[in-house]
Parts: structure tokens; C-alpha cells; sequence
């Protein structure tokens, strides 16, 4: 296989802005979520159960949760990235200021229609933020550092976080419904699809990521970290 070569640099605006879009459309996808009111992505349950019980809004618990996530690298020797700090506090941020603007949606075919939307957008965010290279989500992270650190695979990893995430999310009162099942099995597909749509020019279509080649300007392609395998194939 040949290697793709750009120059180095040439696409940090692209990249950057891609970065940023992402994880403020991701928080307006999880606030579409909330509205439709049918079910929260894994991760949302948690947040919305810890919001019921303490009083704050789902977005400064979300950034709470992400700062907690981010210290659980430590011992396991991971490094954040831009992208892994910014996920932090934009997510959150942008929820919390959709969930200001965007009113709560009566009647089922609104809030069916408001699902959907979220959940799309949802993957449109993900292959955004991923697609940027500035390094994992701390949840991300977490779920590659423990695929590491235990030796399980990455599948089996996700799906043990996920589990515990939701039973202890709805325990607290956070919601689980249809949303919360058609999100689990059509993230997946729709993230990976927007990887590609979204893939910066100068990386490998597969996900593999650019790094300078040996004594050139040019970046060359090489093998993918698992902090960039972080969907199914």
C-alpha cells in the first residue's frame, strides 16, 4: 500500500474547527435527547440521574462526570489531547445552553421526530470530534485505557462501562427508554459513516492516522492507536 503524503500542518484549521462543531453538536444532540424525553444515550442516563439527585443542571454534571472520567487515566498512564480536555467542558456547556433555548416537545410524533434527530446528529458530532485527531472523549479514553490495562476486547470493555453507566444512571432516576436502545444500536453505524464523510484529507479512508515520515515534510500513514479504534468495524 502507498502512502499518502500532505504537508504537515496544512489541514490544522479544517481539523480544529471540525473539533470544536463536533462536541458542540454533540451536546445539542444530547439535548434533543433530553427534550424527546423517550430515553437518553448510556452515558446521558448517568448524567440526568446525578442532575435529579443533586440539583444541577445535566450539563454541569456532565462536566463533572468527564473531569472524574479524565482522573481515572492517571493510573493508567494515559495522555488527553486538546480534543480530550475541550470534550470536557464544550459538551456540557452546549447542553445546558440548548436545553435554555429548546422547548419541551409535546405529543408523540414530535418527540419520536426529536429522537430521531438526535440520535442522527449524535453520529454526525461523533465522526466530527473523532475525525479531527485531537484525541479521545475521557469516556473513550477510559474504555481503551481498561482495554489495555484488563487485556478485553474493546467490544467487551464498552459494553461492561455502558451497562454499569445505565443501571446506575436509572437507579438515580435517569431515563431509559426506546431512545436509549435505537442509540446503542444505531450509533455505531451512523459514527462510522460520518468518520468517513468527515475524514480529513491526508488520512487513511480506514482511520488510520498521519504521522511524519523519516527527514521530509510530508506525513506518511501509519497503524491505528486504539484511542482512534474507539467504533466497531
Amino acid at each position: 500500500m502507498s502512502n499518502t503524503a500532505v504537508p504537515r500542518g496544512a489541514h490544522l484549521t479544517r481539523r480544529l474547527v471540525q473539533l470544536y462543531v463536533g462536541l458542540a453538536l454533540y451536546g445539542v444532540s444530547s439535548a434533543l435527547l433530553v427534550r424527546a424525553g423517550l430515553g437518553l444515550e448510556p452515558w446521558g442516563v448517568l448524567h440526568q440521574g446525578l442532575a435529579e439527585r443533586t440539583g444541577l443542571s445535566i450539563g454541569v454534571v456532565a462536566i463533572i462526570v468527564g473531569a472524574a472520567v479524565l482522573l481515572l487515566w492517571i493510573p493508567m498512564r494515559q495522555r488527553p489531547g486538546l480534543g480530550t480536555v475541550s470534550n470536557v467542558f464544550a459538551i456540557g456547556l452546549a447542553m445546558d445552553g440548548t436545553l435554555a433555548l429548546v422547548p419541551q416537545v409535546d405529543g408523540l410524533a414530535g418527540r419520536i421526530a426529536v429522537m430521531v434527530a438526535g440520535i442522527v446528529l449524535n453520529g454526525v458530532a461523533t465522526g466530527l470530534y473523532i475525525a479531527a485527531r485531537f484525541g479521545p472523549g475521557p469516556r473513550d479514553g477510559l474504555m481503551t485505557g481498561l482495554h489495555r490495562s484488563t487485556g478485553r476486547s474493546i467490544r467487551t470493555v464498552r459494553t461492561a462501562i455502558e451497562v454499569a453507566v445505565v443501571a446506575t444512571g436509572f437507579v438515580l432516576g435517569g431515563s431509559v427508554g426506546v431512545g436509549t436502545v435505537l442509540y446503542a444500536l444505531g450509533i455505531g453505524p451512523l459514527a462510522q459513516l460520518f468518520l468517513r464523510v468527515f475524514a480529513v484529507p491526508g488520512a487513511d479512508p480506514a482511520g488510520r492516522t498521519v504521522a511524519p515520515a523519516p527527514e521530509s515534510g510530508t506525513t506518511a500513514v501509519t497503524a491505528p492507536s486504539p484511542e482512534e479504534a474507539i467504533l466497531p468495524r
